[in-house]
């Protein structure tokens, strides 16, 4: 790794960790002809239904940040996926998960997608990514030794119970949005979810994927990440698997930004009640 390219920093008094990756700059915008991600394009030259491929410009060391197709048809989501097609989805984020961690730094792995313009995704095409880190990061770290669970301040947050999985607004949400995908019983990640748990996950996500499109009758921005255990997972024999999706829109279009006191502070001020949301997404389900 290109040291002046690339540099791994921490904050002396906050212990803030930030990657400077200035070799980044330099990546394309939006493709120059063409998506790169549909079936011919430079990222997809053969037929597909997913597809995982190495980042052309890893925030990472080399080989340890990845891109998932979801669909070769250009204007899906994951919300209008079939089933069958969003386990598809599932199963590879699962068999990276595992080649991930048996790479020589792959001790966490981080499957996450970044959606719409207002995020500041470039390419429309569903796609998410998988980042592999040599370490736990903070704040996974944190939400692991706290002894996480999907536990939920009263029923008005529960959006959904289906099949031993709750999907939850978060009682103390940040983000105007902000919904929780958990198994009721502890699985540790993906690579350790049974056949029949994937396939839950996977018309769990779509379900709550359309409602959350539904939620405002236009494409929702959102950025989605999956927690799960370390590699070394016995000196971390909390960790449950969830799946947290955010989104900055308090309402169509209008995205609440946070305040400058608000990162001043570390404390934050959301305009919309979370047991809102969960009622409007029950709603829609």
């Amino acid at each position: 790794m290109d040291a002046m390219a690339r540099d791994i920093r921490t904050d002396t008094y906050l212990g803030t960790v930030v990657h400077v990756v200035a070799d980044r700059q330099n990546r394309p915008n939006l493709p120059i002809a063409g998506c790169p991600f549909c079936v011919g394009g430079l990222e997809a030259p053969e037929p597909y239904s997913v597809r995982s491929f190495p980042n052309r410009w890893p925030a990472l060391e080399e080989g340890y940040c990845e891109v998932v197709l979801y669909s070769p048809d250009h204007e899906a989501t994951f919300g209008t996926l079939t089933a069958d097609e969003a386990l598809s989805v599932v199963n590879l984020w699962a068999e990276r998960t595992q080649a991930l961690h048996e790479m020589p730094n792959g001790e966490y792995v981080i499957v996450f997608e970044n959606r719409g313009a207002e995020i500041g995704a470039t390419i429309s095409h569903p796609h998410g990514q998988i980042y592999a880190f040599d370490h736990v990061p903070p704040r996974p770290a944190r939400m692991i030794a706290a002894g996480w669970e999907p536990v939920v301040a009263s029923a008005e947050h529960v959006i959904l119970e289906v099949d031993g999985w709750r999907v939850f607004s978060e009682y103390a949400a940040v983000y105007p949005v902000s919904v929780r995908i958990a198994p009721i019983h502890r699985i540790a990640d993906l690579a350790d979810m049974n056949a029949v748990d994937r396939a839950i996950l996977a018309a769990t996500l779509v379900r709550t994927f359309a409602a959350l499109d539904a939620l405002f009758d236009a494409p929702l921005p959102y950025m989605m990440w999956i927690n799960q255990a370390p590699r070394t997972r016995d000196d971390w024999p909390d960790a449950w698997f969830n799946i947290e999706i955010v989104s900055p829109w308090r309402a169509q279009g209008l995205p609440r930004f946070i305040a400058g006191v608000e990162v001043a502070s570390g404390e934050f001020f959301n305009p919309v009640d979370p047991a809102d949301v969960a009622a409007r997404l029950r709603a829609l389900l």
